[in-house]
Formats: structure tokens, sequence, C-alpha cells
């Protein structure tokens, strides 16, 4: 009796504690490799997410420069169309300075002669002339020419024995500013000459 009591005394407690001690070991080994593994995949997202916030805002520091760069060059070429449209009238206004003081002292000379005042007249549209070529206005004067709807305008019309739809007689010459019309010229425009059978 005594046999079998030691026996089994010392046969039951055994299995047990060697079961409990074998489950926290397992657990003990598979743990930190998980944990590690987690911990390399968060540290590699983090990595990740740091490369993409200085990327993003390395991007929105390159927009708001182009930006900037946009806006300083936007706002040059406005001022300097302005200076450069200020200067045009302010050289073509220097040039009629000239012309009205001729006229003033063509007006101001006393007991002028006719010939006096022809020669200063002459001498003040010579000025005019050179301040429209220096401002590139032409001058549009079509007598011969065919009609151009664009740049003349047809007052009346006329019979012609010659080529129809040619400007017959200038009744005020047209201007032009770099090619655009500033002024048509009013013209009058031959057409064909009736037969005697039509009437």
């Amino acid at each position: 009796m005594q046999d079998k009591s030691e026996t089994g005394n010392g046969e039951h407690p055994e299995p047990d504690l060697t079961g409990h001690e074998d489950a926290p070991a397992e657990s003990a080994t598979a743990t930190p490799d998980a944990s590690a593994a987690e911990g390399d995949e968060t540290a590699e997202l983090r990595a990740r997410l740091q490369d993409a916030e200085a990327r993003a805002a390395a991007n929105h520091e390159a927009w708001l420069r182009a930006m900037a760069d946009a806006e300083n060059t936007r706002r040059r070429s406005k001022e300097e169309a302005n200076k450069a449209h200020k200067f045009a009238i302010e050289r073509f206004a220097t040039s009629l300075l000239a012309i009205k003081d001729s006229l003033e002292a063509t007006l101001a000379a006393e007991n002028a002669s006719l010939e006096s005042l022809t020669a200063g007249v002459e001498l003040t549209l010579k000025q005019l002339v050179g301040a429209f070529q220096s401002a590139d206005i032409a001058e549009v004067a079509p007598n011969g020419e065919k009609f151009d709807p664009h740049r003349h305008q047809a007052i009346s019309t006329v019979e012609s024995d010659g080529e129809p739809n040619r400007v017959v007689t200038v009744l005020q010459k047209g201007y032009l500013l770099h090619e655009r019309v500033l002024r048509p010229a009013l013209v009058i425009v031959s057409r064909a000459a009736e037969t005697a059978g039509n009437g």
C-alpha cells in the first residue's frame, strides 16, 4: 500500500507540472518574433510616411514659389506695357509741341505776306507729317485704287467707262495706325455705265 501511494503521489503531479511549464515556454519564444516583425513593419510605415510628408512639403513650397514667380512676371509685364504706352504717347505729344509752336509763331507774325504765311504753314505741315511717321500713322489716299470696304467708305457712285468699283474721287483722306484703320477714306466709287438699250 505504501508503494502504491508513493508511486501514485509521484506520478500524477509530475505530468501536470511538466505540462504547465511547456506551454509558457512556447508562447515566450513565439511572442518576441511577432513583436519584432510588427515593430519592423511599423518603423517602415513611419519612414514611408515621413518621406511622403517631406515630398509633399517640398512640392508645396515649389508650387508657392512658382505662383509667386508667375505673379511677379505678370506684374512686371503689366508695368512694362503701361510704361511703353505712356512713353509712346509722350514721344508723340513732344512732337506735337513743335507743331503748336510753329502755328503760334505764324499767327503772331505782324504784317506777314501771303508767301511767308504759306511757307510757315508748309513748314508746320512737314513737322506734322514727321510726327505721324514717328508714330507709324500712315495716310490713305486711294485715288484710282480698287475700292476696299475695310479701308474706304463710299459716299456715292458714279458711272464710268473704266473699270467699275474703283475710287474715282477722294473726298477725305483716311489714316492707319500700325496698319489698323484710324479713319476710313471718304470716296466716290465708279460703277459700270448703263447702255442705251437698257433705257
